[in-house]
């Protein structure tokens, strides 16, 4: 059986095609390729010892200056 191809496709399923095309596009670009891991023991605990830190009043460096100082537009 011969496969189909763009050409025997009517509008309305070629505009279904691009859509799923692009539906699937933006949910893997949205997705968080860490969803579902375990965080490690030892970063967990670098972590609630940083949230402790500024809760207590330690100083903090604001996002767009660590992307300044990367050379990162922000």
């Amino acid at each position: 059986m011969p496969k189909a191809t763009v050409a025997d496709l009517t509008i309305e399923e070629f505009r279904n095609l691009i859509r799923e095309v692009v539906t699937q596009t933006i949910t893997e670009l949205l997705s968080d390729p860490d969803a579902g891991l375990e965080l490690r023991e030892e970063i967990r605990e670098a972590l609630l010892r940083s949230i402790q830190s500024v809760r207590e009043g330690s100083e903090t460096i604001a996002a767009e200056d660590v992307a300044a100082k990367l050379g990162l537009e922000w």
